[in-house]
């Protein structure tokens, strides 16, 4: 697994080399409210809050 981006020490994102995934390292979101809003979440998942430009920073460019 490598580092693709981060944005200081978290959020992070990692690449799993020998299937081209994406790892997220991030803060658990945790507010009632927000996660009120969710829904089909197993049981084994979690969320976790990615800043915008983090994602736009790593977006392929045309």
């Amino acid at each position: 697994m490598h580092r693709v981006a981060e944005h200081g020490n978290c959020p992070t994102l990692y690449e799993v080399v020998e299937t081209g995934d994406i790892v997220v390292q991030g803060d658990q979101l945790t507010n009632p409210e927000e996660l009120a809003h969710l829904r089909d979440v197993g049981e084994h998942e979690t969320f976790v809050v990615i800043p915008r430009e983090l994602l736009t920073r790593c977006a392929p460019k045309e």
